[in-house]
C-alpha cells in the first residue's frame, strides 16, 4: 500500500516536473530560466517512481503503471492550465 501511494505521488510529481521544463507552460512562467534541473528532477523522480512501482507490482508491470500515470499526468497537466488561465481572464 505504501510503495504504491509512493510510487503514484512520485510518478505524478515527475510529469509535474517535466510540464514545467516545457517551454510554453503557464504555471511557472519563471521557470523557464531552470529548464535543465527541472528535467533532470524529473527523470530522477521518473526512475524512483518505477523503483516503487516495481516493488509493489514488479519490474515490468511497475514500469508500465509509472507510464500510465506519467501519461494520464501529461494529458491532464494543459487542461488544467487552461482552466485555470481562462478563470483569471473572464
Amino acid at each position: 500500500m505504501t510503495s504504491t501511494l509512493l510510487y503514484l505521488l512520485t510518478a505524478t510529481l515527475a510529469a509535474l516536473l517535466f510540464y514545467l521544463a516545457s517551454p510554453r507552460q503557464q504555471f511557472w512562467p519563471t521557470a523557464t530560466s531552470k529548464v535543465r534541473l527541472l528535467r533532470v528532477l524529473a527523470l530522477l523522480l521518473s526512475v524512483l517512481a518505477w523503483f516503487f512501482a516495481g516493488s509493489a507490482l514488479g519490474v515490468w508491470a511497475g514500469f508500465f503503471a509509472t507510464l500510465a500515470v506519467l501519461m494520464l499526468v501529461f494529458v491532464a497537466l494543459p487542461f488544467i492550465d487552461a482552466y485555470r488561465r481562462k478563470q483569471h481572464v473572464g
